[in-house]
Formats: structure tokens, sequence, C-alpha cells
């Protein structure tokens, strides 16, 4: 049996029961959560399926490595058909990096997702080839959500960056915040989150320390409860999802901690449980 199999094993026998369980439907407004697949990264297509449904997370957003690119349209609909079958939904795809500076460059990325059925895209464009994915989001019809990355990124390091490049732009391209990297580019992430409105449409979500290393959800200096307050006076529509980069070879635990902490602060402030 190999490592990754092992260990996945292991962490499903270790799961209590009550967690394995399908989480119930989500009320309308609701804070719903959701995996960004990237934090199953060294696991295969079925194990990360597998892992999710663990978490007890219905949401996903689907990272390349489990859904390739490069795969014929016949092996990307078994892999999308994979997800459905599971009973997960299918919120999206990405991080998808998308640096071509012409139309024709950038065109397969919409193919790819309008194969799949991917309803938005997250993305990492670049501010010269922006107006091109504007105009393939009015042809296909897919939202597309600009990921910041933080202070390595010479695009878009934070929220305010995002928005002021889509000022003005059709209402299909938006945002998605890292509250990760808008910590770390020094923004304050709740003004972020207002300051975004009708523009956010995804959230990932992860944890830092004062040292900026990452932690579990709740055993850091990020306010999440105050993210999570600001989320739902805004009505916020999207999927909150949980986009780890810590463990990348044993991540569940972190994961399940993380997902146990953020479901206690929605239902502190909803005074509902969530599943």
């Amino acid at each position: 049996m190999r490592r990754r199999d092992f260990l996945l094993s292991s962490a499903s026998l270790a799961v209590p029961l009550a967690l394995q369980t399908r989480a119930a439907e989500p009320a309308a407004g609701d804070i719903r959560f959701g995996v960004a697949t990237y934090s199953l990264r060294q696991f295969a297509r079925d194990n990360c399926i597998r892992m999710v449904k663990v978490l007890n997370v219905e949401y996903v957003d689907i990272k390349e490595v489990h859904l390739p690119q490069t795969d014929s349209p016949k092996a990307l609909a078994a892999g999308r058909a994979a997800f459905d079958k599971a009973g997960l939904k299918v919120i999206g795809g990405g991080n998808i990096t998308m640096t071509e500076t012409d139309e024709a460059g950038l065109r397969p990325h919409f193919e790819y997702a309008k194969a799949v059925g991917f309803p938005i895209m997250i993305i990492a464009p670049t501010h010269e080839n922006l107006p091109l994915v504007e105009k393939l989001v009015k042809e296909y019809n897919i939202r597309v959500a600009i990921h910041n990355h933080g202070p390595a990124d010479k695009n878009f390091p934070t929220p305010q960056t995002v928005l002021d490049a889509v000022k003005g732009m059709d209402p299909r391209v938006g945002l998605c915040i890292d509250i990760g990297h808008t910590t770390l580019a020094g923004v304050d992430v709740v003004q972020s989150v207002a300051a975004a409105g009708a523009r956010l449409f995804e959230t990932h979500f992860r944890d830092l320390n004062a040292k900026h290393v990452e932690v579990p959800v709740g055993d850091g200096v990020i306010p999440i409860p105050a993210i999570f307050k600001q989320l739902m006076k805004q009505g916020y529509a999207g999927i909150c999802s949980l986009e780890q980069e810590m463990d990348e070879f044993d991540p569940l635990p972190a994961m399940q901690k993380s997902f146990a902490y953020m479901r206690g602060i929605v239902a502190g402030l909803t005074g509902q449980p969530r599943g």
C-alpha cells in the first residue's frame, strides 16, 4: 500500500462517524463550506474525493491536478462524473494561471471550463490580458474570480487591486479573496470583504500565526469570526472554501480541526448547528 493510501485509510478510520455523515442542505443565505482541492494536491482524484467526503463537505473548487486541462474531453467528462457520483457539488475550477497575451492563448481555458461544466473559474490573469478575459467571459457566460496572491504577486497582491482592475467590467468578472495572502499583504481582511460587495464570488480560508506561518483555522491571528460576520452582513452568496497549503502529505487532521472551528463560529453566530 502506498504511503498516501495508508494515510487516507488511517485518517478515515479515525474520523468519528458523525463527521462522515452528509451535511444538510444549507438554508438560503447560509454560510456554505467547500474545499479547494489544491489542499489535497498530493492525492489522486479518487482519494481526493474520499477525503472531501470524510470532511463532510459538499462543495469543491477543483484544482487541475484532479481534472487536468490536458485530458481529452472524454477523460474530463469521466473525471467530472466522479465528483457528481460522489454527491459533491462542483462550484468551480482553479486556481488557473492565465498569462497568455492573446485571445487564442486564453480560449483553451474557457473551453476546458465549458467541457467540465465549471460555473466559475478562479484565475490568476495579468492586467494586460484582463480585457481579453472579460471578452471571453461574455462569450462563454462563465464567471471568473481573480485570486489575490499577496506581496509576491506583481499583478494582484491585494483584493483592492482586483477591484480597481475590474471596476466597470462585466459583473461576471469578480474576486476570490484569499484571506491568508490578504493578511500577508498587510491589508484588513474584513474591510476588503466589505469593499468587494457583489464582486466577491468566492472566499479562500486559511489562518496564519503572528510569524505568518500557516496553522489550522482558529489557531492563528486572522479575525475569522469578524470575517464571517461581515460575509453574513452583506448577504454573501458564495462558498467559504478551505485552501490549505500546510501538511500536504497528511492534510486531514488540520483540515478537520479547521472545519470544526469554522462550523463552531458560524453556529455561534446563527444559533444553528452546521454539519
